[in-house]
């Protein structure tokens, strides 16, 4: 809890908020909090920081507000404080009162996730920040944002991003399913979290069958040791689902022949092959030539964090005309 001294300090500065004086609370916060960091004093100048930047934000003023925490992130690191309780509280606090689309959100939120991943457990960054992170982006109609995230998220966030795929799904075509329910399940594969694709997954075609998609012809098919919906005119949907069995199973064989068999359409989408090409090397031991870390490469392509080629935004009804109806293998 934050001492007398800084609650009558952030008290000061609420009333000139409050009368509209926002250049000067953030000015005069800033000389403060800057003192408190000159001194190391980090609990002061934390507790500043944060007081005030909820003060501005609540406020409705995102730019000033988003500076000091901002601000806020940078003295943790200097402060060397690890990703205990209390710090996340702080930070997940002022992301959740940041107003909608404020441009230094993104930026708060790098920061938050490059200082976890600093002092934290997770060389990524810590999963906790990253569900909240994509949850809020998910909210906001932000899917690259939130597939990020919510991909280095909890055992929560399959959930929240096949929700939010599934919702930009709808303003497509409904032929473009599958190319919604990858973006939902391959970074979960590339990160090797098999039991969230698969989550991911069971979500998006649940949501499928209920919601949009009232006359959309699915075949129930059932084995000794599992159950799967097969979709007549959607065999790219098919091919997910089979994937899924595949790597579930370990049969480098079924996944050679579930390639073989989509080729065609897997070829049309013409974004999933390095995708696939990584996939088959991690769980199935088909080797790719390796130029740097492959791994990266392939998470950074996906969702845009990292090196390889820019992320490609999945193809329109324009793009990719609707698949003739497949029977299944």
């Amino acid at each position: 809890m934050a001492s007398v001294k800084i609650q009558k300090t952030i008290a000061r500065q609420q009333e000139k908020i409050s009368e509209g004086q926002f250049y000067e609370a953030h000015q005069q916060l800033r000389v403060i909090a800057s003192r408190y960091v000159k001194s190391e004093n980090w609990d002061a100048a934390i507790d500043l920081l944060y007081g005030g930047a909820l003060a501005l934000l609540r406020a409705g003023q995102g730019g000033s507000g988003g500076d000091l925490g901002i601000f806020l992130v940078d003295v943790l690191t200097k402060s060397g404080k690890g990703v205990g309780a209390g710090e996340k509280s702080k930070l997940l606090t002022i992301l959740r009162a940041y107003p909608l689309r404020e441009p230094t959100k993104k930026r708060f939120v790098t920061e938050m996730i490059t200082w976890s991943s600093k002092v934290g457990d997770y060389p990524l960054g810590d999963p906790e920040l990253h569900h909240v992170a994509g949850g809020i982006f998910a909210e906001e109609c932000e899917p690259y944002d939130a597939e990020r995230h919510l991909a280095l998220g909890t055992a929560d966030s399959p959930e929240a991003l096949a929700r939010c795929e599934y919702e930009w799904y709808t303003q497509d075509e409904s032929h473009t399913a599958a190319l919604y329910a990858a973006r939902a399940i391959f970074p979960y594969l590339l990160v090797g979290n098999l039991r969230s694709a698969n989550k991911a997954h069971l979500i998006f075609t649940s949501r499928l069958n209920s919601s949009r998609e009232k006359s959309l012809t699915v075949q129930e098919v059932s084995s000794k040791s599992s159950d799967m919906r097969v979709y007549p005119v959607l065999p790219l949907l098919n091919f997910l689902g089979l994937l899924l069995l595949a790597i579930q199973r370990g049969s480098a064989d079924l996944y050679k022949q579930l390639a073989k068999h989509y080729a065609p359409q897997v070829k049309e989408v013409g974004v999933w092959d390095d995708a696939l090409a990584q996939i088959g090397e991690m769980y199935f031991g088909i080797r790719i030539p390796r130029q740097g870390n492959p791994l990266f490469d392939m998470m950074g392509s996906m969702m845009g964090f990292g090196g390889g080629s820019p992320k490609p935004k999945p193809k329109k009804a324009a793009d990719v005309p609707p698949p003739p109806a497949a029977d299944l293998d």
